[in-house]
């Protein structure tokens, strides 16, 4: 069975950091792209960030300079460090792989919330 299962998030203050993790089984990992997708209280799920199968990764300008998206192949793992963060990133951030450049398909984690308030 595809298995993605999120964790480290919670409650930060403002300015504060977050590494989320996010661990896949079930799939060849080292042959599947990886996002991380937020989605905010009344906003549609957005794609934060993306890391593929090469390592290549993009981020949404709204993150661009504060956070950071990284895989460990080994451990079947990708993270996304989180720093400087704001009210605006108070979301559920979900964690999604997808076959080497088949975006329209692939796998969804169950979600993990992340509130920055004071």
């Amino acid at each position: 069975q595809v298995q993605l299962v999120e964790s480290g998030g919670g409650l930060v203050q403002p300015g504060g950091s977050l590494r989320l993790s996010c661990a896949a089984s079930g799939i060849i990992f080292s042959a599947h792209d990886m996002g991380w997708y937020r989605q905010g209280p009344g906003k549609e799920r957005e794609l934060v960030a993306s890391i593929t199968s090469r390592s290549s990764t993009n981020y949404a300008d709204s993150v661009k300079g504060r956070f950071t998206i990284s895989r460990d192949n080994a451990k079947n793992t990708v993270y996304l460090q989180m720093n400087s963060l704001k009210p605006e990133d108070t979301a559920v951030y979900y964690c999604r792989g997808w076959p080497r450049g088949y975006v329209a398909v692939g796998y969804w984690g169950q979600g993990t919330q992340v509130t920055v308030s004071s």
